[in-house]
């Protein structure tokens, strides 16, 4: 399964070197820069300075969210008009092949990992440790903005299972596992930079994007995440099958894309909650907990 997630620096750059043929999945991947953090405001500057040879930038604020009200949460997922507007500019067209990274360990590029499935592009794959991978192997970067072919892909929504704040609820009650993505402090409720109220949903385990990651920016060996998930109360035997639905979310549904493609790596089809705690926290009816998780180990 990692193969279909994730791709290495070395196996892209020789992708690379396809000459691009009548048939988009015999030609070059098209590939995605999704340089983007909470609070980042130079991404496209950074992109312009040095990028993979063809890549395309991403603008994640615009191209991979829609903008609505505070109830619907901070990144509410696009239209499916506005994102085969976005995918086609990029490139994208009818059986391309894609790959997305960013300078943050896939955290994310995963949005757009997400999005595309979700949006039924099969063939997307996350650039295994991003752009410090590539440099690693002393491949070469180029500068400026890349414009690409327009695409021609038609997108259909509903190709990733996604759950509302009610379904969340059921699935830290008892009815699965939900997973939070955040930063444990954030969990535990002892900071809050950006969401009205801090703590996380009653029931949730926390289970931070970061240690998804090694100490190179790399996704951790499959074993080793199936052992992290399984700590967490996932189910991740792999003959015995997945018992119980896992639903994933985080502040507002971007590195939680993140924590859905790791588990996929371990074997596991999770669900993404996309309001997640921008759109719960900013419903008073919902109840909020906060301290240390009750099923996480240690």
């Amino acid at each position: 399964m990692r193969e279909r997630v994730l791709v290495d620096a070395t196996t892209l750059a020789a992708d690379l070197q396809v000459g691009a043929g009548p048939d988009p999945v015999e030609g070059r991947p098209v590939v995605l820069d999704v340089r983007w953090a909470l609070g980042m405001t130079d991404g496209h500057d950074q992109y312009r300075a040095g990028h993979l040879p063809g890549a395309v930038y991403v603008d994640l604020e615009t191209e991979l969210a829609a903008h609505g009200s505070p109830a619907e949460g901070r990144h509410p997922l696009p239209s499916a008009s506005a994102f085969q507007q976005a995918a086609r500019r990029w490139g994208v067209s009818a059986g391309s092949r894609v790959v997305v990274y960013d300078s943050v360990g896939g955290t994310s590029a995963a949005r757009a990992w997400w999005l595309l499935r979700y949006f039924g592009v099969a063939e997307v794959r996350i650039l295994d440790g991003g752009l410090a991978a590539w440099s690693a192997e002393g491949l070469a970067l180029e500068p400026g903005d890349v414009t690409p072919e327009p695409g021609d892909v038609v997108v259909r929504p509903g190709g990733m299972p996604v759950v509302d704040a009610d379904g969340a609820a059921e699935l830290a009650d008892g009815a699965g596992v939900l997973l939070d993505a955040r930063a444990a402090e954030r969990y535990r409720g002892e900071v809050e930079p950006v969401d009205p109220q801090a703590g996380h949903v009653p029931g949730a385990v926390s289970a931070p994007t970061a240690e998804n990651l090694g100490a190179d920016g790399r996704f951790l060996p499959t074993g080793d995440l199936r052992r992290r998930f399984g700590a967490l109360g996932v189910s991740t035997g792999s003959t015995s099958g997945q018992s119980d639905v896992v639903g994933v979310y985080c502040g507002s549904g971007v590195t939680a894309a993140h924590q859905v493609a790791a588990l996929a790596v371990a074997g596991v089809d999770a669900v993404l909650y996309p309001g997640s705690w921008s759109q719960w926290s900013n419903d008073p009816s919902r109840p909020v907990a906060v301290g240390r998780s009750v099923r996480a180990s240690g």
